[in-house]
């Protein structure tokens, strides 16, 4: 494998972290928090028209590592949209043959994915396509209407607000069985992107830490030159830059169908997820009284820390998958 991103690696994230920050400041997250929507057409429409949608369609000569890439820097601008769930139901729709993915690739019809049993959904409301992927049943296609439905519910994330969400017996069309290889896959698939999400997000608060330590100043002089707040910054990025190599690691196994996979893919959604909540937990501390405003929109981070931890199992159920895998 490479250890470093190719130049066209490079160039996705950057196209997504400059469509971002013209879609999606944080005026717009303010807006977009204040409301009740669940869905931003406006910041959806910009991603998917850089062509996202289709990274995991087969021709298209990219994989999960490059969908990982997305969703890094998706999860460092706290983008609303259901990303994850989008790029899974292309790729489950395309592997199976018994979906047109073309809709879907362009972004035209939304797709938010459905763990297991889950009946929490990000995004349920504006979604067309609910993707079931469920590693004891299998993985469905359900569209919206008729056999779906959708309560709204408060929840910690305001930047993906989730709905309570039921489907009537039967609802959807089943595109693998449970002991089909592509469920397992698909459901390894979503931890690695949420642990991409989960480390874009540890990386901009900490960047944010270290800008607000040089631009404060205290007795006369920055934050950040006193030593307690330096060793806090320092811990905060031993803690996330190592945890990148992990994700790479577990998006470059699935690509390549390596034994070790699903176990790198379960280690990288328990340990980036309890990084993320540490990272945003100290970021909050760095930043002293500022961090807990509303206004300064550290909370939006915070909070989704909290969703991708819990969201698609706990740290600790899948370490224990990890453990089982590694027969410990």
């Amino acid at each position: 494998m490479h250890f470093h991103l190719t130049e066209e690696q490079k160039a996705i994230q950057e196209a997504v972290r400059g469509t971002l920050a013209d879609s999606w400041p944080i005026e717009r997250i303010h807006a977009f928090a204040d409301g009740d929507a669940d869905f931003d057409r406006a910041s959806w429409d910009a991603l998917m028209a850089l062509g996202l949608g289709g990274i995991l369609l087969p021709d298209s000569g990219m994989g999960l590592l490059d969908a990982a890439l997305a969703c890094e820097v998706a999860g460092e601008a706290a983008a609303a949209g259901p990303l994850i769930g989008q790029l899974l139901a292309v790729a489950a729709a395309a592997a199976s043959g018994k979906a047109n993915p073309d809709a879907l690739a362009s972004g035209e019809a939304v797709a938010t994915l459905v763990h297991g049993g889950s009946a929490f959904v990000p995004c349920a409301r504006a979604a067309d396509i609910f993707l079931v992927v469920d590693r004891a049943a299998g993985v469905r296609l359900v569209p919206a209407g008729d056999g779906v439905t959708i309560e709204a519910v408060r929840a910690s994330d305001r930047t993906r607000p989730v709905s309570k969400v039921a489907f009537a017996d039967g609802a959807g069309e089943m595109l693998f069985a449970a002991a089909d290889p592509v469920t397992a896959r698909l459901a390894d698939a979503a931890l690695v992107l949420c642990a991409a999400d989960a480390l874009g997000g540890a990386q901009k608060v900490t960047d944010m830490s270290v800008a607000y330590a040089k631009e404060r100043e205290q007795f006369g002089q920055p934050v950040g030159r006193f030593q307690a707040l330096k060793h806090q910054l320092a811990h905060m990025a031993l803690d996330v830059e190592p945890a990148r190599a992990l994700v790479w690691y577990a998006a470059y196994a699935w690509d390549a169908e390596l034994p070790d996979a699903p176990r790198a893919a379960a280690m990288a959604k328990a340990h980036l997820c309890d990084v993320y909540v540490r990272a945003t937990r100290a970021a909050v501390a760095a930043h002293g009284g500022i961090g807990y405003t509303w206004e300064y929109g550290l909370n939006y981070w915070f909070r989704r820390a909290l969703f991708d931890r819990a969201w698609l199992g706990s740290p600790s159920e899948h370490r224990a998958r990890a453990a089982d895998l590694a027969s410990w």
